[in-house]
């Protein structure tokens, strides 16, 4: 089994150090320092379930790799669209692809049979098709990623909790390609359930993503901070509620109450979110898979959420006066 992981970063580091240790063949793509620094020295995973170094090829040309059975695309969702030349040299006939993006993924209403809304594209993930034309949706194998890894520094991954990484086909079936997948995982040390029903796991994890990441990047606050600060927590609820609506309108059901949820989020403590740190590091932010398209599935099934849309609108600013477009002719 060949597997390789394009845009090795915090998450995908981890899972490909993983990997290696159990014995599957991986090949990280990476960039600049922290390439440099892992062809050196390796992975070096700093764990409280053990510390270990993995030795997996590391390069920045995927035409070094070739086509692989898996790729584990450790890209944020914003960069989907534009990652074909990169891809393209992994891909043979049956090669699968992993997507670990936190929201809703493009390939969201795919696979489902006899759902009203089976096949429509979620335009604000996959605007005009532009990442169904680069990621197939035959080859789509979801993943859900209950765990938080930071670059320390150039190839050291310090992994702070969590090694579920649940897995699932689009249209519920247990496939062999998400056994053998998972089976690889768990070699390495991770926990891989392969989920019958992948959505209800994606929109447990929306339910935190879709208020926490925004507020977070417009406040400033760590998740121990939001839940603490009444107001704020009062919103996030608020929120969360109207989440749950949209996904039980979509034909989910999360089975986890805002309480629930509000209570993990607040024992993570002071931690920032993905889309705090984005921010922080002049990044664009990653608003369309974990609030737009959340938005966007409220007008399809006609719920209410004028909070979501609120806070949309506000965070969507932010990110352009942040990240303002380069006008055309600019150097």
């Amino acid at each position: 089994m060949k597997v390789a992981v394009l845009g090795a970063g915090a998450i995908g580091a981890y899972v490909g150090a993983a990997l290696h240790r159990g014995g599957t063949e991986v090949h990280l793509i990476a960039r600049r320092a922290h390439l440099a620094a892992m062809r050196e020295h390796g992975v070096r995973v700093l764990s409280p379930r053990g510390d270990f170094t993995a030795h997996p090829h590391v390069t920045d040309d995927p035409r070094d790799v070739g086509p692989v059975d898996f790729v584990f695309l450790g890209l944020k969702a914003n960069s989907y669209a534009s990652c074909a030349p990169l891809l393209a040299p992994l891909l043979g006939p049956d090669t699968a692809l992993v997507a670990a993006q936190n929201g809703i993924p493009w390939w969201y209403f795919h696979g489902l049979t006899g759902h009203p809304l089976e096949g429509h594209r979620v335009e604000t993930v996959d605007p005009g098709g532009s990442v169904t034309a680069v990621l197939e949706l035959r080859r789509a194998i979801g993943c859900v990623v209950y765990c938080s890894t930071v670059i320390e520094e150039p190839g050291v991954i310090r992994h702070l909790e969590g090694t579920r990484f649940s897995l699932g086909e689009p249209d519920g079936e247990i496939s062999a390609r998400c056994k053998v997948l998972s089976a690889a995982m768990i070699a390495g040390g991770l926990k891989a359930p392969v989920e019958p029903d992948l959505r209800n796991d994606i929109w447990v994890k929306l339910m935190g993503n879709v208020a926490f990441n925004p507020l977070s990047a417009l406040t400033r606050a760590t998740m121990a901070q939001m839940c603490e600060h009444d107001d704020t927590r009062a919103l996030v609820a608020t929120m969360m509620t109207e989440t749950l609506a949209i996904a039980r309108a979509a034909g989910s059901d999360p089975g986890v109450s805002v309480e629930k949820r509000i209570d993990g989020a607040w024992r993570v403590g002071h931690h920032k979110t993905s889309m705090l740190q984005d921010l922080e590091a002049g990044k664009p932010l990653e608003i369309d898979a974990i609030i737009g398209a959340v938005v966007e599935l409220a007008g399809l099934t006609g719920v209410p959420a004028p909070a979501l849309r609120h806070v949309h609108a506000a965070i969507s600013l932010l990110d352009h006066t942040s990240n303002p477009p380069v006008p055309v002719g600019a150097h």
